[in-house]
């Protein structure tokens, strides 16, 4: 069985000196692919470092968390349009909109995820959206900016049936995390209106653990224990999950 977890900051400090066992754990638990999803500038060299010790296992996207637009949001833009001039990534993000911890760069956000989604179309890139507490004004833009040339994926999607059927609609994938397994998310109840086409999986490390480790430190060794959930909501064996939604990471992500 073989798994893409598609949103996993496993370069974050969280995991300390422990990081080269924890992606031992995730190979074991036949997670072959983590690609992760750039914060800002703190954190770049922390991404791009753990890319290199694991050659074909960390795969790195870049781009501006909402959480990160301040003052110097600018200067954010600028290192990642240099970075973009001097190297290949395999997705732009995360980028999009958080309403809910501050709203105080509300505006900044809108402009530095428009910027964003104007480069996954110019470099032909899925664009990587967070979007808490914002998931209308998230379709939104992707509806202004979508020429046809855009996809990507709303990461740790928690939405309504009608938002997720509008985020399909837009060409865009659904990320499905440890929000699944929990008891009262409501979350099965509406991929399971959606079939599995336009899924795939993901942690979102070391935030979000699946149950039974809610609350504890998340790592892509849990990947199974979300495919084994949506394979409980679909009634199918757990390699069907695993094979469906690796074909649909492989497809949007290019791998």
């Amino acid at each position: 069985m073989i798994l893409i977890d598609t949103h996993s900051h496993v370069y974050s400090t969280d995991f300390g000196e422990g990081r080269q066992e924890m992606l031992a754990r995730a190979a074991e638990a036949g997670v072959k692919t983590i690609l992760m999803p750039a914060i800002d500038r703190s954190t770049h060299g922390l991404m791009l470092d753990t890319e290199k010790d694991n050659p074909g296992l960390c795969l790195s996207m870049i781009g501006l968390h909402p959480c990160s637009v301040r003052e110097d949001f600018e200067d954010e833009l600028d290192a990642i349009e240099q970075y973009l001039d001097q190297r290949a990534f395999h997705g732009i993000g995360e980028t999009g909109l958080d309403f809910y911890w501050d709203l105080s760069f509300t505006g900044q956000q809108y402009i530095a995820f428009k910027k964003q989604a104007d480069w996954a179309i110019a470099f032909k890139k899925p664009l990587v959206i967070h979007s808490r507490n914002s998931t209308d004004e998230s379709i939104e833009v992707v509806r202004e900016k979508q020429n046809g040339g855009l996809t990507g994926v709303f990461h740790c999607f928690s939405g309504t049936v009608e938002q997720a059927r509008q985020v399909i609609d837009l060409g865009f994938y659904l990320g499905i995390g440890g929000v699944l397994t929990f008891k009262n998310s409501g979350l099965d109840k509406v991929v399971k209106e959606l079939g599995t086409d336009r899924l795939v999986l993901e942690t979102d490390a070391p935030y979000l653990a699946p149950t039974p480790y809610r609350g504890k430190q998340n790592e892509p060794a849990y990947l199974p224990l979300i495919a084994q959930k949506l394979a409980d909501i679909f009634e199918q064996p757990i390699e069907t999950i695993a094979e469906k939604t690796t074909a649909n990471a492989k497809e949007l992500f290019g791998l």
